[in-house]
This record gives C-alpha cells, sequence and structure tokens, in this order.
C-alpha cells in the first residue's frame, strides 16, 4: 500500500473492520491522523490556538511519531465552541449531542464527511449484522426522529441503525409505552427469521423488558441480534450490570445475542461494540488511548483512567482525537479470544460529577 492510500477515502474505507495487526494499523493512522492534526490547524482558527496553549505552537508543521501522541481536545469544548473546519455554506448536517443541563455539542458536517461517516458506520455493523437487512424491532418511538431543531444523537442513532433493518416495528408509542398488540404482532410474523433489535440502554430495560415482565409476556425468538448503547448510569442506579441485563433478555425474549456498544456524536460513524467475551473493539478505522485523569500520562494496558478516543474519519470539524470524561481499562490488542485484532477494552462508568450524557441515561 501506498502513503497516498492513507489519506485517500475511497481506499481506506475498505479495509478489514478488525483485519490490520498493530504495526499494519499503527502505520495507517499515524499518517491519517498528521494530516488530520494539520488540516484542521489550518481551517479550523479555535483548534490553532489550542495546539497553541498546549504548548503545540509549531504542531501542524511537526509528526507524530505515534498515535498516543495527537493531542486531543476535550469533549466538553464542542459544547462552548462552534469549532469547524468548513465553511458556514458548506454545513449539510448539524449534529447534537445528548445532555441534561441544556449544553449539547454540536457537530457540523459537510456531505463528505456525511457519507464518509455512513460508509464507515455501515462497514462496521455489517460485521455484526451481515448484509442482508434483517426485520427490525426497534425499541423507542417513531416521533424521536421528528426533531426540526437538528438531528439528536438519539434520533441519529436510530435513524443510522434503521438502513439495517426492514418491517420495521416501532416498540414505543409517543408517550413511550409498550404498543404491545405491534410487537406481539411482528414478532408473530417474524419469530422465526432473524430478527434484528435495536434499542438504547435504559429504554429497552425499563421501557420494554420491564413493561413485558409486567404483563407476563415472553417471546421465543431464534437467532435474533440485539444492539444497545448509550450509557448504563441509571441501570447502575437499579443495580442492573451487564450480565443481569442479558439473562433478562433472553429470559423473555429467548434467543438472542446481546451486544453493547460505545459511541459519541463527536465522533459520529465510529463505535466500538461489544464482542462475545464482553469486550469493547476498536475497528481499523480508530483507535484508544487511556490516560492518569490527573496528569494526563499515557497509562499501561489493565490500569483504569480517562479515555482518549482517536478517528481518521472527521475531516469538516476537530473531532479525530478527543478526551472524554469516561473510565476505561485497555486490557490487550489483536490477542482477545474473539479473534479480532485491534485494541480492546471495558468501560467504567464516567469521571464523578462529570454530565451525564448517554442517549438513554437522558431519557426521564
Amino acid at each position: 500500500m501506498q502513503i497516498d492510500d492513507y489519506n485517500n477515502a475511497a481506499v481506506f474505507s475498505q479495509f478489514p473492520v478488525y483485519g490490520l495487526n498493530s504495526v499494519q494499523k499503527q502505520a495507517f493512522l499515524q499518517q491519517r491522523l498528521n494530516w488530520l492534526t494539520h488540516h484542521h490547524a489550518a481551517h479550523c482558527p479555535e483548534y490553532a490556538r489550542l495546539l497553541t496553549c498546549i504548548g503545540e505552537a509549531n504542531s501542524p508543521m511537526c509528526n507524530i511519531e505515534h498515535i498516543e501522541q495527537v493531542p486531543p481536545v476535550a469533549a466538553r469544548l464542542f459544547k462552548d465552541y462552534g469549532l469547524k473546519s468548513i465553511k458556514d455554506d458548506e454545513v449539510f448536517r448539524l449534529m447534537r449531542s445528548s445532555g441534561t443541563s441544556g449544553r449539547q455539542s454540536q457537530i457540523y458536517l459537510d456531505a463528505d464527511s456525511a457519507k464518509l461517516q455512513s460508509q464507515i458506520l455501515v462497514k462496521t455493523l455489517q460485521h455484526w449484522l451481515g448484509k442482508q437487512r434483517r426485520p427490525m424491532l426497534i425499541i423507542d418511538a417513531k416521533e424521536t426522529m421528528q426533531n426540526k431543531n437538528g438531528m439528536s444523537a438519539r434520533a441519529a442513532g436510530l435513524q443510522g441503525m434503521s438502513f439495517f433493518g426492514r418491517n420495521h416495528c416501532y416498540a414505543l408509542d409517543e408517550n413511550m409505552q409498550l404498543r404491545t398488540d405491534e410487537v406481539k404482532s411482528f414478532i408473530e410474523q417474524f419469530h422465526n427469521q432473524q430478527i434484528f433489535i435495536f434499542g438504547f440502554t435504559f429504554i429497552v430495560w425499563q421501557q420494554f423488558i420491564q413493561a413485558l415482565q409486567s404483563l407476563g409476556l415472553k417471546f421465543n425468538l431464534q437467532q435474533a441480534i440485539l444492539i444497545h448503547g448509550g450509557g448504563w448510569k441509571k441501570m447502575q442506579q437499579q443495580a442492573v450490570d451487564d450480565k443481569t441485563f442479558k439473562q433478562q433478555i433472553s429470559a423473555q425474549l429467548g434467543d438472542v445475542s446481546v451486544h453493547d456498544y460505545y459511541g459519541m456524536v463527536e465522533q459520529t460513524g465510529t463505535i466500538y461494540m461489544q464482542c462475545e467475551h464482553g469486550h469493547l473493539h476498536c475497528p481499523v478505522w480508530s483507535d484508544v488511548v487511556v490516560r492518569d485523569i490527573n496528569s494526563l500520562a499515557q497509562l499501561p494496558n489493565g490500569q483504569q483512567g480517562l479515555l482518549q478516543v482517536n478517528s481518521a474519519l472527521p475531516t469538516s470539524y476537530p473531532g479525530h482525537s478527543i478526551l472524554t470524561e469516561d473510565l476505561a481499562v485497555i486490557h490487550g490488542e489483536d490477542d482477545c479470544p474473539c479473534g479480532r485484532l485491534g485494541k480492546y477494552f471495558t468501560l467504567h462508568g464516567r469521571v464523578p460529577n462529570s454530565q451525564v450524557r448517554g442517549c438513554s441515561d437522558t431519557f426521564s
């Protein structure tokens, strides 16, 4: 592969999702993240000033030697500043994060960025779902999609995932209550097929699973798959962990493969899917670093710290390296028992006193 291919989206979008080893991935991401750092410094004045403030005044012209050296942007800065590397008339889509305080991240996409993020999301999810669309049960209300003030992270998640299904059935009404008859009819029609179920964690738990339990309803699905995400804080408040969640899904629905995922509106298109062994996996277009909560020094595998997420995708805004407010532990790279290459990690909640922002944690 030629070096120029690393900045050719038509080429790198075709990489195998979990198919490059650490050496190959380092070569790709080092070149791509260097280019993105230069690009955003030249086109986003706020980002250029940030590099100066953190002692990287000449950073746009100095190449990083390892992907962990890319200077990250704190996630909360997307709430305070309109960070974009495109002109106002090039904004194709405005994305907004979830949040409870009224302050939301605003992410600006041009047409090319939106297209690339969509392509990578599709390729990642096809690894888990296959290319054939499945009958889809969406654990949310159709009305969630109808927001005229910009697409929320939750609505974007629903829309993005809906492309992988057919014969869509929304399990909840406009009041977020179970549409019992519609769900029963859908499952009766497709129970012998590989149904795709999607929803945000707490909504799936409270508005769907607990509703089924209260009604005494159980189903016997065969080879269904449930993908869920959006935060665990409210689940932890109810003393519901990943194991309990999966056990109750099985008890109410039957043979369902359950996969959590981690993602954020600040890096739309990049998602970290949970494998059969409970690990979140980095696809080839992204990487993670864990840093000490006080010094921000990089921590070795096995130690808990602040999660930094790097992505090869964002070109319309400086979101290629973000310091989150999430705590995580990296367990290894290229050696998960599931066989997928790349780093794998687990999340351990959010930094104390940080804002709750998950798509399902903000539901009330």
